[in-house]
């Protein structure tokens, strides 16, 4: 049986560009009220991009909350009502300079339920064709490429810490051979 809870009252904490914060007062399923903070986040998109040499495409980037430069999938936030395949597509070509000749989605998960809304949709691509790399003028990215048994040993060595990248890599590592 799913066990709800009821919001009461929200308040509203802080509008930004990225995320929006707010304090919902909610009744418990025993009828007890707490509160619980909510990152709202619009969702995001990540790809396993494989070319042909069935390598996977890493971008290296410093993420400021972490205070460490860590390898992920190329991945982006969703604008207000975008299509999150128009979105796959521009940020693969945006971070890597490929486009896809085949991309389809695999699966969608939310990054931290505890305290965000965030969902991200999870993309494979291959049939990559060159171009040149477009990033946002904020980002300051470094394309990789490694082989998935590669990737394996560095989520093992705790080199990957990335979860939306260690999800994707599983994912494929486990499905590769029906994609």
């Amino acid at each position: 049986m799913e066990q709800k809870e009821v919001t009461v009252n929200t308040n509203k904490i802080f509008e930004g560009k990225i995320i929006n914060l707010r304090v919902d007062e909610v009744k418990l399923p025993n009828g007890k009220v707490t509160t619980r903070e909510i990152v709202e986040h619009p969702g995001g998109v990540s790809i396993v991009a494989v070319n042909e040499e069935g390598k996977i495409l890493l971008v290296k980037q410093y993420r400021k909350p972490a205070e460490e430069s860590l390898l992920e999938i190329p991945a982006g936030k969703l604008e207000k009502g975008e299509d999150p395949l128009i979105c796959a597509k521009r940020e693969l070509l945006e971070e890597t300079g490929y486009e896809a000749g085949f991309i389809k989605q695999l699966i969608t998960f939310y990054t931290t339920p505890g305290f965000s809304n965030e969902k991200m949709y999870l993309y494979f691509a291959k049939d990559l064709k060159k171009y040149t790399a477009q990033p946002d003028e904020d980002e300051f990215l470094e394309v990789y490429e490694y082989t998935p048994e590669e990737l394996w040993e560095m989520i093992l060595q705790n080199q990957i810490k990335d979860s939306k990248t260690i999800i994707g890599i599983l994912y494929y590592l486990k499905m590769r051979s029906s994609l």
